[in-house]
């Protein structure tokens, strides 16, 4: 059954599902011993939502959550979206240069975060940028570089929380002076086209920007991809891909909340613990980057589990090699996995195969338009369309598109057209029956392990390095996570460096992912006859200097 786009906010749809599954399990988080039924989280947000308004958090507000995939953060998800606030996700992999850029450019209010994770110690990295808050009282903060930045908020136990924090629990109790009547008017108010979240995404000049998702945008999105696996209440899906990213926001909870499917958290990617929890849960469903998939698979352990009940999900972020494709759906009893496609400011899906489509077809496109969604192929430099099975630009319009990206209508313009196009940048072609492939990208995107790395982020921030005169960050082939991140640097005149320092440099300072994992020094790069420099020679010197030809073949077989 195809349904019609629905005028419906995140409240209309969890209210829907605690009038009429009331007793279904909404949100299970084993690791922090919660069970919410349907019912009981609506209760809960709605707490949560009160607690929020007694602070000054009101229709607009910006509320970032920088944690794993904790249920407090499907409580702040969807309190915020009951008063009209917009929940700003924070990558779990910032540091603190990331980390001031986002809080800064998205004029975050409030910053609810886990303490740290592993080495990364977020409390630190806020105290690095927000020095004032080790004297500030509860609620009184007043930042110099964040001027609009007046709580941080610990989830975690009370001791956790340090001076000039807030801990989660005390948005509970502050929910006491503001009535349920107050609640409710503010619930009343949001419609559906208003901002609900606001996705950091990177691009090939600047920083990242801040997609703004509406409420129409990201359940119906996940309205259709859930249709497309069939969900319904008796499914169980298995939410380890990160919160924070399109992957669980929307084709996670999205898909969940509109077809009332259960929605069990795993924290963070761990082989092992997936396993356990697949099988001790009962999922029906899972959702995961090839190389998440592949982990379970080559586990010493994984004949040890039972994964009978599990049906359905999606495998996306990166391209799946057929043996794994073929793999997953036999050993790990998932015949009806699926492929999707799309990006951040497409909320995100534009295509998606179906679970009666044939493997090979699930391995070598990325699916049909799902409904109520325009896509197209334009040659680049024209922007005509160009006939089936003849590659270009990939483009889609229709009702899943951005409001645009915050405080940025330049960058807007030049993403989705006066006709209401967004180009996506990749390069693909439709075959006659309507399948999409993608062939390649006209941005400068690095795609490691499902993890989308741009280069200008990682050249910005080595241009910082006292030694580095000028740098070039390009992505070669691996056989392991489909592309690897290369530097090549340029040093200044009497300067020297190490690759091993120039790493650790990166890691030290950004999300460990975008550390280069190589690094070559050279005198100069290659140019165009207008003086541009040619990154595509860059990578081909790349593969012949690291002997990656093999990767390279791979990856264009």
């Amino acid at each position: 059954m195809q349904h019609d786009l629905m005028e419906r906010t995140l409240t209309d749809w969890l209210k829907e599902n605690a009038a009429t599954h009331p007793d279904n399990e909404a949100v299970v988080a084993v690791e922090s011993g919660v069970r919410y039924t349907w019912k009981s989280f609506d209760e809960i947000t709605t707490l949560c939502a009160r607690g929020l308004m007694a602070m000054g958090i009101g229709a607009g507000d910006k509320v970032a959550i920088w944690a794993t995939n904790k249920p407090e953060w499907l409580i702040l998800m969807f309190a915020t979206a009951k008063i009209g606030a917009i929940l700003v996700t924070v990558n779990t992999n910032y540091k603190q240069f990331e980390l001031e850029y986002l809080l800064r450019q998205s004029d975050t209010k409030m910053l609810v975060m886990i303490p740290s994770l592993k080495d990364n110690i977020y409390t630190e990295h806020l105290r690095g940028i927000v020095p004032e808050i080790d004297s500030s009282e509860t609620g009184e903060l007043k930042s110099a570089k964040l001027p609009f930045l007046k709580y941080a908020v610990i989830i975690g136990s009370k001791e956790e929380t340090p001076r000039g924090f807030m801990n989660f629990s005390e948005l509970y109790a502050a929910a006491e002076r503001v009535s349920e009547a107050e609640e409710a008017k503010a619930e009343s108010l949001v419609g559906c086209h208003d901002v609900v979240n606001m996705q950091y995404t990177s691009g090939t000049t600047g920083f990242p920007k801040g997609v703004m998702l509406t409420h129409y945008n990201v359940t119906n999105n996940g309205l259709f991809m859930g249709d497309c696996m069939a969900f319904t209440p008796e499914d169980r899906l298995l939410i380890v891909v990160p919160l924070f990213h399109c992957f669980g926001c929307v084709l996670g909870v999205e898909t969940s909340l509109t077809h009332c499917t259960t929605m069990v958290l795993m924290e963070r990617y761990n082989p092992i613990k997936e396993m356990k929890m697949l099988e001790s849960e009962r999922c029906t469903a899972v959702h995961g980057v090839p190389t998440m998939f592949i982990g379970m698979l080559e586990h010493p352990d994984f004949e040890k589990y039972d994964f009978s009940h599990l049906r359905t999900g999606i495998m996306a972020g990166s391209p799946c090699p057929i043996k794994t494709m073929r793999d997953v759906t036999e050993k790990m009893h998932l015949p009806e996995l699926v492929i999707t496609y799309g990006q951040t400011e497409c909320s995100p899906g534009m295509t998606m195969s179906r679970t009666d489509d044939p493997l090979e077809l699930r391995v070598t496109t990325v699916g049909k338009l799902l409904p109520h969604t325009e896509g197209k192929i334009v040659d680049p430099e024209t922007g005509f369309t160009v006939p089936n099975g003849v590659p270009g630009e990939i483009c889609t319009r229709g009702y899943h598109i951005m409001k645009g990206y915050y405080k940025m209508p330049e960058a807007t313009r030049q993403a989705v057209d006066e006709d209401g196009w967004l180009h996506t940048g990749d390069i693909g072609s439709i075959d006659d029956n309507g399948y999409f492939k993608i062939t390649g990208r006209l941005k400068d995107m690095i795609i490691r392990g499902g993890e989308n790395i741009y280069p200008r982020e990682i050249e910005e921030f080595l241009y910082t390095h006292p030694a580095v005169r000028d740098v070039q960050v390009v992505g070669v082939p691996d056989e392991k996570y489909g592309e690897e991140v290369l530097a090549f640097i340029i040093l200044r005149e009497d300067a020297s460096a190490t690759e091993e320092e120039m790493i650790e440099f990166v890691q030290n300072g950004l999300s460990r992912f975008k550390a280069p994992r190589y690094i070559r020094f050279i005198d100069a790069f290659p140019l165009t006859a207008s003086g541009k420099i040619q990154k595509f020679k860059l990578r081909d010197m790349g593969v012949k200097l690291l002997h990656l030809e093999k990767a390279a073949s791979i990856e264009t077989a």
